[in-house]
């Protein structure tokens, strides 16, 4: 149900409506983002922290190679000063130096000459889309690869000889994980994540960074109840090394959003944490609701980090904030998915959209009624009357006599807005007119 009234912002929404052309700012950072060698570790990742880090400050911490992350272990540093592949001519058929996808991350050094058979199995292409170069990895077998147009493999003969040079070194060194935390009146955080390990990505990572860079570069300091924690970490072992250094604090996390594909344009689409029913959960069950064409979708074990947290033994609440979802778009994991693949607009939607989720985690309340028995008068009070005294419009009336309803000291502003099918900002609103008036007041105040 989409409201016909326009509704107020709310803190955090509004401190992000009021930043001057938040969708170009993030189209910019994205161009500067995007040739950038990623993977779960090296220079790259800090580079691209680098620049985050000129957003809202990011403090670093480097986990160590074989440093144990629950069953998993933090792999060796990955980094490549070269990679090629030439023919018997010495002309060059593949050079990783013009696309950071060129090379299967993670590929282990290598200098041989080989027959164009044997350097087949080294080649990945993609031949549905013959002229895209799709996104390969090696993260934990020792292994090395090209990927290739599906005309440049068909080009390869495969009797003639071929020279490979992979410079490339894996090294005792560390992951590195970025974090900003926002205090709030309070230690009770929400999480907000992204990963930081996918090169040449534009909708597949790229947009998920600086989606939370605006976030983190915009939120309101010194006016939120809950202490925000922003987390930039490569995908799976970034987030189990994060959660091993935090198992003991793993109480004051409320809730979390992973954000990730958000620039292309799918419409908004939230998956939600594993129990489906918490806090985050509701709370973007309600904004997407407004939302044109949005999906709301059930926890699945796989896709992006949010199966990390909500694995047994964590369960945290948190879901996964998208457009195309991971594997479920065209372009995913090839060269196609480029900067024309996003835009500014839905980089903008896709923030206010997270601004929303918080905002109504931020002023959701329960509200208890001061009337001792039955319905309070609301003209003599201004709430219900001519034009210009009060509520103007019939949604509004019946979002304050739903509040008034309500309050009953057992219902929160969620659980009203969610029963009255009315959007959450405009419950908010006639609840704060009913506080305003004396007629409620929040559960949590001295009676």
């Amino acid at each position: 149900m989409t409201s016909a009234t326009p509704q107020p912002p709310g803190r955090i929404e509004r401190a992000v409506l009021d930043a001057t052309d938040p969708g170009g700012e993030m189209m910019s950072l994205a161009a500067e983002l995007f040739p950038l060698p990623r993977s779960l570790t090296g220079d790259g990742v800090r580079e691209t922290l680098r620049l985050i880090g000129e957003w809202a400050p990011l403090e670093l911490t480097e986990v160590p190679s074989g440093t144990q992350a629950f069953d998993w272990t933090v792999p060796p540093e990955w980094s490549v000063r070269e990679a090629w592949i030439r023919d018997g001519e010495g002309r060059v058929v593949v050079d990783a130096s013009e696309s950071t996808l060129r090379l299967v991350g993670y590929s282990a050094p290598v200098r041989a000459r080989l027959s164009g058979a044997e350097l087949l199995g080294h080649l990945h292409s993609l031949p549905e889309h013959p002229d895209w170069i799709p996104y390969r990895t090696t993260y934990y077998d020792r292994n090395w690869g090209f990927c290739v147009t599906e005309r440049e493999r068909r080009s390869i003969d495969p009797g003639a000889t071929y020279d490979v040079l992979v410079d490339s070194s894996l090294e005792p060194g560390s992951l590195t994980l970025a974090e900003l935390v926002v205090p709030g009146e309070t230690d009770e955080e929400f999480v907000v994540s992204t990963y930081t390990c996918h090169p040449s990505l534009a909708n597949d990572n790229v947009s998920g960074l600086v989606v939370a860079a605006a976030l983190a570069r915009w939120l309101p300091r010194g006016a939120l109840r809950h202490t925000v924690r922003f987390l930039f970490a490569p995908s799976v072992i970034g987030a189990l090394a994060w959660l091993q250094r935090n198992h003991e604090r793993l109480s004051v996390v409320r809730c979390g959003l992973i954000v990730s594909c958000v620039g292309d344009r799918g419409p908004l689409r939230y998956k939600q944490s594993r129990r489906g029913t918490t806090a985050v959960d509701r709370a973007a069950a309600l904004v997407l609701r407004d939302e044109p064409e949005s999906l709301l979708e059930p926890f699945v074990p796989w896709g992006g980090d949010e199966r990390q947290f909500c694995a047994p033994g964590f369960d945290l609440a948190f879901g996964s904030l998208s457009r195309s979802s991971h594997g479920a778009y065209l372009e995913y994991h090839s060269s196609a998915d480029d900067l024309d693949l996003i835009d500014a607009t839905r980089l903008r939607g896709s923030l206010l959209a997270v601004t929303r989720i918080l905002d109504v985690l931020e002023d959701d309340a329960t509200p208890v009624g001061t009337a001792q028995l039955g319905e309070p008068q609301l003209g003599r009070r201004g709430l219900y009357g001519s034009i210009g005294t009060g509520l103007p419009t019939e949604e509004d009336r019946r979002a304050l006599l739903w509040v008034l309803n309500l309050a009953d000291g057992t219902n929160s502003l969620v659980d009203v807005a969610e029963r009255s099918g009315l959007p959450f900002r405009l419950i908010h609103q006639a609840a704060q007119r009913a506080r305003e008036a004396g007629l409620v007041r929040d559960a949590a105040d001295p009676a």
